[in-house]
């Protein structure tokens, strides 16, 4: 008989809700099977920031790993569904183009298609990339329906996240967690005690007098990290010299008859606007760079810019673009906004809270907490950030726009080496060098790259080798087959009303 680990994790404590709070509550109390107690600390008395309402395709698995039902969770929160992001006035004014969810096209030699395009449009053709993804084909045309399995078919060249309102999940991910055991506790931490012999957090304080005991704790308290920096003191990275946005003001206004099965993203003077398509509302925010406009300003470009009603007045949200220098310290772990931040421009907020409460599962520790573990932990958590944070720099110093202060100075900035490195190699033969474990891969490199026009110099120098190779005839048959799908798809609202429609 295998006996009990003495030194197994006693009690969990997570401090802060929102989606962070119970998203990791959610997965450690499935993964646990309520064997270790979960306890989650948050004070009604203290909001949320809720912009975390677009998401990218690995959202679905965090669903599914919890055994989730898709058409349950979407009616739950008001959500509609995301085949990619349109980028508009990015490259420059009146421009537009689309980052898809998925494949360009299907290959049909060793070399990628998109090299045969880059070919094509050498020699004179005005056809864009994204017309060979089956996510923009859809997403034009207002359509949607789930991928087909058959790889032989262009209806399994495309992936798909959500659209949702970020309070109603952490609300579903509350009522799942507390069915495994995880507990709330409502209050505010107004102390942290830590162990004399070696700093580790003992126990928290509430306002009432209450002290919760734990082994882990779990700091999804937002930019304040109360846990991971008011007390342990971890320290923060300042990335705002390549992404100098520095605030966002959000507002919600009346839903779309007809919800885009996208995230629209439109450059602006001093940042961007963001439209997330909900069914029971629409999501709009201005993130933007204070040195260069200010609050009310900003608030009224917003509300200049909305395609609909607003529904309340104009929330500002400050925060610092950047990283911790430490993820894990000690007996805390750090996840969402106590972690770091980004800015929502792909959608990657949730993805962060997603991957860490992940990497933590693969690295649990026992009360001995192996320096190793956090080590490892931080190492990947680091790279990932900065991995994300390149590819959000990317968007804006690959511009044309020199029409305002912020443009003028992200395109003319000096950039990561790292980030340099992939568009040297795109700019020469159009080669892609996106790492393995990278979030962001080759083919979302290649929509972003070809979408600000980073042309290369020449395409792959093994392409006019093959002379046995139509080409032009391949290309037109992928875009045909595209259409006609797409033609046969029900239309995003169609598809909702009879699948997911929001729970009144």
């Amino acid at each position: 008989m295998v006996e009990t680990d003495p030194l197994r994790i006693r009690r969990v404590v997570i401090v802060g809700g929102g989606s962070a709070g119970w998203m990791s509550a959610a997965a450690l109390a499935h993964a646990t099977r309520g064997q270790i107690p979960i306890e989650l600390v948050e004070s009604e008395a203290i909001g949320t920031v809720g912009v975390g309402e677009a998401t990218i395709p690995p959202i679905r698995y965090f669903n599914e790993q919890l055994g989730i039902e898709e058409n349950d969770f979407l009616s739950a929160t008001g959500g509609t569904f995301k085949l990619g992001i349109e980028f508009v006035d990015w490259t420059r004014r009146s421009h537009r183009y689309f980052h898809p969810f998925g494949r360009f096209g299907a290959d049909f030699d060793t070399l990628p298609l998109y090299q045969y395009w880059l070919r094509e449009r050498a020699r004179g053709s005005e056809v864009p990339l994204q017309d060979y993804a089956m996510a923009w084909v859809a997403a034009r045309a207002g359509r949607f329906d789930r991928p087909q399995r058959d790889p032989r078919l262009v209806l399994s060249t495309f992936d798909y996240a959500y659209h949702f309102d970020a309070a109603r999940y952490a609300g579903y991910l509350r009522t799942y967690a507390e069915r495994f055991g995880a507990r709330r506790t409502e209050g505010r931490v107004v102390d942290v005690r830590l162990r004399p012999a070696d700093g580790f957090i003992e126990s928290l304080v509430l306002e009432d007098g209450r002290q919760i005991d734990g082994d882990l704790f779990i700091d999804c308290s937002g930019f304040r990290g109360v846990l991971i920096e008011e007390a342990l003191t971890s320290g923060y990275e300042d990335w705002r010299h390549w992404l100098p946005c520095d605030r966002a003001v959000t507002v919600a206004s009346t839903p779309a008859e007809n919800p885009t099965p996208y995230t629209r993203s439109t450059a602006c003077t001093a940042g961007w606007q963001w439209r997330i398509p909900l069914q029971h509302r629409t999501g709009n925010g201005h993130v933007y760079c204070s040195r260069y406009i200010g609050d009310d300003e900003a608030a009224a470009t917003l509300l200049a810019n909305l395609d609909a009603a607003p529904l309340g007045e104009p929330r500002v949200i400050r925060f610092l673009t950047g990283a911790r220098r430490s993820f894990w310290t000690r007996n805390c772990v750090a996840i969402g906004l106590a972690a770091g931040f980004l800015e929502p421009l792909e959608s990657t907020a949730l993805h962060l809270v997603q991957t860490a409460v992940t990497r933590l599962l693969a690295l649990f520790p026992d009360r001995h907490f192996d320096p190793l573990l956090a080590r490892e932990y931080n190492r990947i958590t680091r790279t990932e950030y900065e991995r994300i944070r390149d590819f959000i720099i990317l968007h804006y110093h690959a511009i044309q726009r020199d029409d305002a202060p912020l443009w003028r100075h992200t395109r003319t900035m000096t950039i990561p080496e790292e980030l340099q490195y992939k568009i040297e190699h795109f700019r020469l033969h159009g080669r892609l060098v996106a790492e393995p474990l990278e979030l962001f891969q080759n083919h979302n490199w290649l929509a972003v790259l070809v979408g600000q026009e980073v042309w290369p110099e020449h395409y792959h120098p093994l392409l006019d080798l093959r002379t046995d190779v139509d080409a032009s005839a391949r290309l037109a048959g992928i875009r045909s087959a595209l259409e006609r799908a797409a033609s046969a798809l029900p239309t995003h609202r169609q598809y909702i009303e009879q699948r997911c429609r929001a729970r009144q």
